[in-house]
């Protein structure tokens, strides 16, 4: 078998290829074809841990949970996770390769490139279909040399290509025809189609708009996709929170205020979707203290940078400002490196993560963390035992979830018996929590999507469920985001792309 393909591109970042991909993923897969999602090369610290233990983009386990498979490092070969403004780890095949400054990186192309079509060509052996998703834009000419995300992969594999760009954004004819004018003609010969993406109002009034660009570029659009609110569907990378609309998940009245610290480095922050999904919860991030406000927990999320990220909440006063609201009986939380940062010492005397040989933790908990060189990356399931506060009612209970971290904490009374990794039984202890129980934390992430621990911490806030049960968020966004984008694209048109028919004369 050698699947078919189709190239989805954008005009820029946060053009909306990644929810496209996983549309129509989820489109193709409930008509009972064999797809796949393929994304060469991504550049995030929001990841995800496939059955393997291998690591790739969040975005692509997504995709692959669309196309209703479990994902694999042949999906995203290449995971470049940043860990400062020009240094990166750089995870190749699902494991950590090296770490690389950029300007270091680009030598690499053509080891990387292999790698590239290597996890391809096994994925074109074992499904009907792969969906390929681009990075940033085709169009920068001065990284196209380099490239083995864009046009590099449509190239190799002489597939058609649609190009996306973002309405929402404005300057949409620049955006597309601008973006298809810069390719090379061979290159322009591979596009087959344009994607409006994120229209918000009246599509009848964009009506000449869809001519103008069809006759400039001599292209169809496919369609015009409505900007959907509300979708509860993990991000591809934060560059969400960043738009006002990404600060707040929750309306303002709301029975219970949770702020997620906006670390630089914040990593696999959809470990809160679950939380802002319940009714009476206002789910928000914040970067300062005058942000902060008095919420009622204050949760120090995930980082790929733990001692940059410690020192920038010591420079903010936001460690002052967490420490104060501990002390004045608030709750605070800590997943993975911010559980380290709630800790005493932070030691890294092999300078695997930072310069910084030893740190001083918020002192919120008894714990010690030794950075160590070899990453945990595992799919995990343990028990909760020895809880205090709150998790004492839990004691017992079996909690799913995921590790990704290079380091090893120790102190406290551990909560959590960890009795699985990877479908492997294990015998590993993890977490510590204050004698009362408001001040937790542990390394497994993922932890928030396990109903009786969520309902459970939350109600220690003062929240209550009000006899409601919350449905699957993520699956009934899906159903949603893939019904807009059927009725949005013309699905026969791109099927006739998709046999290699020749469609030119309907432009």
């Amino acid at each position: 078998m050698t699947a078919k393909t189709l190239t989805i591109l954008g005009t820029s970042s946060s053009a909306g290829k990644s929810l496209l991909v996983t549309a129509l993923c989820h489109s193709f897969a409930r008509r009972g074809v064999r797809v796949a999602p393929f994304k060469a090369q991504n550049m995030s610290n929001n990841a995800a841990v496939c059955p393997d233990g291998a690591e790739i983009g969040r975005a692509q386990a997504v995709q692959a949970a669309a196309a209703g498979l479990e994902p694999t490092a042949d999906m995203n070969p290449i995971l470049i996770k940043p860990e400062a403004d020009s240094r990166s780890q750089v995870v190749v095949n699902g494991h950590p390769w090296r770490t690389l400054d950029a300007r270091d990186y680009y030598p690499q192309k053509e080891y990387l490139w292999e790698q590239v079509t290597a996890a391809l060509d096994r994925l074109r052996a074992e499904y009907e279909l792969i969906i390929i998703e681009g990075a940033g834009s085709p169009a920068e000419l001065n990284l196209k040399a380099n490239d083995i995300v864009n046009m590099a992969v449509a190239r190799y594999l002489h597939s058609p290509v649609l190009l996306v760009g973002d309405i929402d954004r404005g300057g949409i004819f620049a955006q597309l025809l601008g973006t298809l004018w810069l390719l090379p003609p061979g290159e322009q010969e591979l596009v087959r189609g344009l994607v409006v993406n994120k229209f918000r109002g009246d599509m009848t009034l964009f009506e000449d708009g869809i001519q103008i660009l069809e006759d400039r570029s001599r292209l169809p659009v496919l369609g015009v996709i409505p900007y959907i609110k509300g979708l509860r569907i993990p991000e591809e990378d934060a560059v969400a929170l960043e738009s006002p609309e990404g600060l707040s998940l929750a309306p303002n009245a709301a029975a219970v205020d949770i702020a997620i610290i906006r670390l630089p480095h914040i990593a696999n922050f959809d470990d809160f979707d679950p939380l802002a999904a319940e009714p009476g919860v206002r789910v928000r991030y914040v970067d300062s203290p005058s942000r902060l406000g008095s919420p009622d927990a204050i949760i120090i999320p995930g980082t790929k940078s733990t001692v940059g990220d410690l020192k920038w909440l010591y420079a903010r006063g936001l460690a002052q400002a967490i420490q104060e609201h501990a002390q004045n009986g608030g709750s605070v939380t800590g997943i993975c490196g911010g559980y380290q940062m709630l800790g005493k010492p932070i030691r890294d005397p092999d300078q695997v993560e930072s310069q910084a040989i030893s740190t001083t933790g918020l002192g919120l908990l008894p714990t010690e963390t030794d950075f160590v060189s070899q990453k945990a990356s595992y799919r995990a399931s343990a028990q909760i035992r020895n809880g205090t506060g709150w998790l004492a009612g839990l004691a017992g209970q079996i909690i799913t979830g995921y590790e990704i971290h290079m380091g090893r904490t120790r102190g406290g009374v551990p909560w959590l018996a960890i009795h699985e990794r990877n479908s492997q039984p294990v015998q590993v202890l993890d977490g510590a929590a204050s004698a009362d129980g408001r001040i937790w934390g542990c390394y497994i992430h993922g932890l928030f999507a396990n109903f009786a621990l969520r309902q459970a911490w939350l109600a220690s806030l003062g929240w209550q469920a009000g006899g409601r049960v919350q449905t699957n968020p993520f699956a009934a966004s899906l159903t949603d985001l893939t019904d807009a984008v059927e009725s949005a694209l013309n699905m026969e048109y791109l099927e006739k792309i998709l046999k290699c028919e020749d469609v030119t004369s309907e432009t």
